[in-house]
């Protein structure tokens, strides 16, 4: 036996534990196993209504598939497989009982908008890259899942939501135009480019695929407004196509001219893989950052909002592995970038899903579903997908919320502004960082600056408790300043800033009473600048007291070693007790000739 044979077996005996076999079964695999939860208890009854919301699913999924591959810039099928296998492994990993993943509008866009510098739309490059794109978007919401900080989408204020599907609404509209009116243009580049182009092609539209597109349009409109059960896509892309297809047997292919999305491949998903080359890593890394952030933003919110409706709870780092995992198999089953669907999540809550089976099932039958029909996309015009692509677009643009925010905040106002033009006239992925970056300046520039208000006993109010108004008489000899947020290094210099107004504009109030239970904690600066002020003031004798700390605020000062340097018994617990102990450091000489008397003790010592 040589002499690793034999250090193994010292290991073995030594630390039995460490064996293969048991550290893995020592790991936490919880969130492998998420189905325990509903799986149980599942009936033959929750089966049965899966089932029936799975078929409407996959009717609805359909012509959506199609349509955002179009916007994304991928073959027409790759919109289908997007909804295939991720749909499948999402729900089986997920926590929500009725999240539906798949390829998404505002997805799709993003993804466009970071490939398309990089490849040609639709060319074997660019499907590489779209599937590069994905499996790195995967291991990133993965490890953001297993790393458990769930909470980093929160960062992602809803004004940039709201503003980045208005910006991105308004550009699906633009780049369809081409299709709408039957025009050959460059539909690349940003707004001003696409509309530049537009109006230099508009007197050569066509009038054969504008009257498909405006029919089109027009029967959807009219489904959603009359007929809200019947899904409207659907049948706004039958109405346009047999218009089409009218249009041809009447006037003639060579009269009409109207461009049709082709023949789809009556096939299952194919096995592909990414190109993980260094080049391909770096030059997508900026995009995969912020599609992870936007699509788990998206997942994230609609599971919460159906688990609301349907009263169970989710787990927001499960979601995270369960949208990893899926996008991870999506990139090697031609499935681009998937994630919450909010269309297909509220249908298939509508139509009745108890459980992730109908998400699963829905998959299996849009498989059996391409198998059929899949040739027949022959028959769909381009000018008719453009049609529902319009109404997609409207339906992002959430004019109520927009109003809201108009008036409610100015500072929601600037977020939703700077995403909205930053989606239409920069790339759609600098847009999200631009506003998740300029909502955490405005969340920093608000925190740095708490509110101070000066405090006092108000003889108009019950047993004189303390006020704000400004037209309360001061103590002459002290004042009680309450501060409303905590002490770290943003805030300091605001604070200092207000200390060295009141000694320059107050110099007889020479002591100086904080009421604490505003301030949730300190950190090291923020407890140098309290020990700065307590040592000022003692030296110009005075001083400086704490009243109503807080639990967190009496660790942290401990913790820095603030608390015995601001003076261990300055701290109070009580206004009451604070005045009672201050009252006997004041200058007795200033209070005999004092007539305001504020403190019930002035008011005792005048008596005496």
């Amino acid at each position: 036996m040589n002499q690793l044979q034999l250090l193994f077996q010292r290991l073995r005996t030594q630390h039995p534990l460490t064996t293969g076999k048991q550290l893995l079964g020592a790991l936490d695999w919880s969130w492998a196993t998420p189905y325990k939860a509903w799986l149980p208890q599942l009936t033959m009854r929750d089966v049965r209504a899966d089932l029936i919301a799975a078929l409407t699913g996959a009717i609805v999924v359909l012509p959506q598939g199609v349509a955002f591959a179009t916007i994304a810039g991928m073959p027409p099928e790759y919109g289908l497989y997007a909804g295939m296998v991720p749909a499948i492994v999402a729900a089986w990993f997920g926590s929500s009982r009725h999240l539906v993943s798949g390829p998404t509008t505002a997805a799709s866009v993003v993804l466009f908008s970071a490939l398309s510098p990089l490849a040609t739309p639709g060319t074997p490059d660019y499907v590489a890259l779209a599937l590069t794109l994905t499996f790195m978007v995967g291991v990133i919401e993965l490890m953001l899942g297993f790393a458990r900080i769930g909470a980093l989408v929160n960062f992602i204020s809803h004004s940039v939501i709201v503003g980045f599907t208005a910006g991105a609404a308004i550009l699906i509209a633009a780049k369809q135009l081409k299709h709408f009116f039957g025009i050959q243009m460059d539909s690349g580049g940003h707004l001003h480019d696409i509309l530049f182009e537009f109006l230099r092609h508009l007197l050569d539209f066509n009038p054969s695929a504008t009257l498909v597109a405006l029919v089109t349009l027009g029967l959807g409109i009219a489904c959603k407004r009359w007929l809200p059960r019947i899904p409207y896509m659907i049948l706004a892309l039958l109405g346009g196509s047999l218009l089409a297809l009218g249009l041809r047997q009447w006037l003639g292919e060579e009269t009409t001219h109207i461009a049709t999305v082709g023949a789809l491949p009556a096939t299952l998903p194919p096995l592909s893989a990414p190109a993980l080359t260094l080049d391909h890593i770096r030059e997508l890394a900026p995009a995969a950052l912020a599609v992870t952030l936007f699509a788990l933003t998206e997942a994230i919110s609609i599971a919460r909002a159906l688990a609301a409706r349907g009263g169970y709870r989710i787990d927001g780092n499960q979601e995270f592995i369960g949208q990893g995992l899926s996008n991870i198999a999506g990139s090697f089953f031609s499935g681009y970038v998937a994630t919450g669907s909010f269309n297909r999540s509220g249908v298939n809550y509508e139509a009745g899903a108890r459980t992730p089976l109908a998400a699963i099932f829905a998959a299996f039958m849009l498989m059996a579903i391409v198998l059929l029909v899949a040739p027949y996309a022959s028959y769909l015009p381009k000018a008719a997908m453009a049609g529902v692509l319009f109404l997609v677009a409207w339906g992002l643009i959430d004019l109520k919320e927009i109003r809201h925010i108009l008036h409610s905040s100015k500072r929601e106002t600037a977020v939703l502004a700077v995403t909205f033009f930053s989606a239409l006239f920069l790339d759609l992925e600098f847009a999200i960082f631009a506003g998740v970056l300029l909502s955490l300046v405005l969340y920093l520039e608000r925190t740095s600056k708490p509110r101070i208000v000066t405090l006092a006993p108000d003889p108009r109010l019950p047993k004189h408790a303390f006020s704000s108004d400004p037209e309360v008489v001061q103590c002459p000899q002290l004042r009680f300043v309450r501060i409303d947020g905590s002490l770290f290094f943003g805030s300091v210099a605001h604070v200092e800033q207000y200390f060295d107004r009141l000694r320059a504009e107050y110099p007889e109030q020479k002591h100086l009473a904080l009421i604490a239970n505003g301030i949730n904690f300190v950190d090291l600066q923020g407890g140098h600048t309290l020990v700065a002020e307590a040592e000022r003031r003692r030296c110009e004798g005075g001083g400086m007291y704490l009243i109503n700390v807080k639990q967190g605020l009496w660790e942290s000062l401990e913790q820095c070693g603030c608390l015995e340097a601001t003076g261990g018994r300055n701290v109070f617990q009580s206004k009451t007790a604070a005045v009672r102990a201050i009252y006997q450091k004041l200058d007795k000489a200033v209070c005999a000739t004092c007539d305001r008397r504020i403190f019930q003790e002035c008011q005792e010592a005048k008596a005496a």
